[in-house]
């Protein structure tokens, strides 16, 4: 066996101490993560986490090179797919992602999400977003061969050996050792509370360097530092997003795959670590997705925040031309409150019973209202066409 294809290739796996700058990056996100969402009822941050959930997808397609619209998105998770079908296939990998982060984060809720770099959460997740996949999606055409990929099986033929640009990864009979390594250098019960937080922008290139699946790997890794995340104690109840900070970077879209492809930077001489991989590169890749997330967690603290996010709901009702000023308090009571029973409307809008019920139609109507039965408490939605005015710049265009 060459030295190119022993597990020591994806060295060094993590940092060899803080540098300041780093350090305080790491002290900020941190910071600003526990205080994300806290003013929010958990009602309202769960709404919220949905829609960020489709906003992960929308930018985790766009990472692709794929523009797949949120009411598309939306449409998808309702089972409404598109005739045609390069289209629909792109609404499936959307709504898979939401799918399957959705779960990543009930098992957060829960207590139970497992250890996100191990192998057997790894294979879980590839086999959960392709569950559904149509056999053509699942056809891969190599330079040599064409295939049908497994979902949930890392690559473990010749034929399913891959070259990813530049970057030759592992030889496909040596990807089971190379995630075993991969696995044991990432383990969430050998890190300290900093050390889970800067194990993910690691984690997230050595999982693509290996590339251990024949396709999806991008969307796995995305999907895996968001459950890394979780489990380090910033992901704030999903309020924000690591794709979209990959998505847009900080300057220019092209960073993530310019700064992925410097991550590739073999050794540099003495004074650059004694791994295989440059430890140079590897901290400015971490300062890169730190601060990323940091502008991220930024970003969504002042879109969600209350007192802002009110004013928008007051603003949409004025703009709206359908729906009466008591909506307004509704929505407000919804936000501050998280939910309210149906019966408070009167109370709430200061109107009359019959004329409260008939304002509450509307709004749950217009889709801004909702509940999980037909006479159940109300709580705030956020569907797609509200998008524009309630959250601007969500999305590059809604």
């Amino acid at each position: 066996m060459t030295s190119y294809e022993t597990v020591g290739r994806i060295e060094p796996a993590l940092l060899d101490g803080i540098p300041s700058q780093i350090a305080d990056v790491l002290a900020e996100l941190t910071a600003r993560a526990s205080i994300l969402g806290a003013a929010l009822h958990p009602s309202t941050a769960q709404q919220l986490a949905s829609l960020v959930r489709v906003m992960n997808a929308y930018y985790t397609n766009l990472i692709e090179g794929h523009v797949t619209r949120p009411r598309d998105i939306e449409r998808a998770l309702a089972g409404d797919l598109d005739v045609d079908e390069g289209r629909r296939n792109l609404q499936m990998e959307a709504a898979a992602h939401v799918r399957v982060q959705a779960h990543i984060d009930r098992l957060h809720a829960e207590g139970v999400l497992p250890d996100p770099v191990s192998v057997e959460f790894l294979k879980g997740l590839h086999a959960a977003f392709y569950q559904d996949a149509p056999e053509a999606m699942l056809l891969i055409r190599g330079k040599r061969h064409t295939f049908k990929m497994e979902p949930g099986r890392f690559r473990d033929t010749p034929e399913q050996d891959v070259e990813v640009g530049r970057h030759v990864p592992p030889d496909s009979e040596r990807v089971v050792a190379f995630m075993d390594r991969f696995a044991q250098r990432y383990a969430s019960n050998t890190l300290g509370a900093a050390g889970k937080i800067l194990a993910i922008p690691a984690a997230h290139h050595r999982f693509n360097y290996i590339h251990p699946f024949p396709d999806g790997n991008g969307r796995v890794s995305r999907l895996m530092s968001h459950a890394m995340i979780q489990k380090a104690g910033i992901g704030a109840h999903g309020l924000w997003s690591v794709s979209r900070g990959m998505a847009r970077g900080l300057e220019s879209r092209q960073e993530y795959k310019q700064m992925m492809d410097h991550a590739d930077t073999p050794r540099q001489g003495d004074l650059d670590g004694r791994g295989n991989l440059s430890l140079r590169a590897l901290e400015e890749f971490t300062l890169w997705v730190l601060r990323v997330s940091l502008d991220q967690v930024t970003f969504m603290a002042s879109l969600f925040d209350l007192p802002n996010l009110t004013a928008r709901l007051k603003l949409y009702v004025d703009r709206s031309g359908r729906l009466k000023p008591e909506a307004f308090r509704l929505l407000e009571e919804a936000a501050i409150r998280g939910e309210f029973p149906r019966g408070d409307a009167g109370r709430i809008t200061r109107l009359p019973e019959r004329t409260a019920r008939l304002v509450l139609g509307q709004v749950i109507d217009d889709g801004l209202l909702g509940s999980q039965t037909p006479k159940g408490p109300v709580s705030l939605r956020f569907p797609t066409k509200s998008l524009d005015l309630l959250f601007p710049q969500l999305f590059p265009s809604t």
